[in-house]
């Protein structure tokens, strides 16, 4: 895909994050349409995987560490085809297989039950030291929050890494600056989050998470890297897209009325207007 396929396919995406988390009542938006253009990238341009075939072997591994952004990821897995972009309205529904957070017994496409803030990482540091020892050539990707940072786990997975030279394995930060309880650097700041992951023998690339051109630098950047693993740290705005969300710690983790469902299309459908006149 070229950069504007790209921008509308993540406007699509945003699109199907706010209607799932309108009709759930409930959910996470503001950090899912954050990482939409990353979810975007990885799913429809870089990794390797097959909607016809969600299991199979050789595939390429992805693992949403900071899983309350499930919406953001069912959206994705949804417009790539892994099942009916209509079912993204059942979220968090009684009898859905679409629960509040990814499940891998029951959603086509997700690698890794995910939820607990931390856990996600080290599954996916488990996947690409598997790949290593099967001698296996699938990559192994990981996004996690730069709020989820702050828990002592993804650490210790990082330790493990570098040690190991995972260099099939890299890990997205979303780092939009917000968590539930506001600022990141006011609850426990995690920076300086690319000095901390050099010294944990890591190679860093540091990209504005909205510019495809430097998303698509980044993770060839990745796959050049031998010997260590890649830390991509993408600075996003939480609530992208979405007017009265943006860079508002509010809409962590809360669903728009009737009301605010219909401004927060209306800003999407002129976003992907104006992408059409591109």
């Amino acid at each position: 895909m070229d950069n504007l396929q790209l921008k509308q396919t993540a406007n699509e995406i945003r699109k199907g994050i706010v209607a799932a988390v309108h009709s759930a009542k409930s959910g996470h938006p503001g950090g899912s349409l954050s990482a939409a253009d990353l979810f975007t990238y990885l799913y429809f341009e870089e990794m390797k995987v097959d909607p016809k075939n969600p299991k199979d072997a050789a595939r390429d591994r992805f693992v949403l560490s900071k899983g309350h952004v499930a919406p953001g990821l069912y959206s994705t897995l949804a417009h790539r085809g892994f099942f009916p972009v209509e079912d993204l309205t059942t979220l968090r529904h009684v009898g859905s297989y679409l629960q509040g957070h990814p499940d891998m017994k029951h959603i086509p496409g997700v690698d890794m039950s995910s939820g607990s803030l931390g856990q996600g990482f080290s599954a996916a540091v488990g996947m690409a030291l598997a790949g290593k020892l099967d001698h296996a050539d699938y990559r192994v990707y990981a996004l996690a929050g730069d709020g989820e940072i702050q828990e002592g786990q993804i650490w210790e997975a990082a330790m493990f890494a570098g040690h190991r030279r995972l260099d099939n394995l890299v890990l997205v930060i979303d780092n939009n600056g917000l968590q539930i309880d506001g600022n990141i650097e006011e609850v426990c700041s995690p920076y300086p989050i690319d000095r901390k992951l050099e010294a944990f023998n890591f190679h860093v690339i540091n990209i504005d998470g909205h510019d495809f051109d430097q998303i698509r630098s980044a993770f060839t950047e990745a796959r050049n890297i031998k010997g260590m693993p890649t830390a991509i740290i993408a600075r996003t705005v939480k609530g992208r897209g979405v007017s009265f969300m943006e860079n508002q710690a509010s809409w962590h983790g809360a669903a728009p009325n009737d009301e605010q469902f219909a401004v927060a299309m209306e800003d999407l459908e002129k976003a992907g207007e104006a992408l059409c006149q591109t």
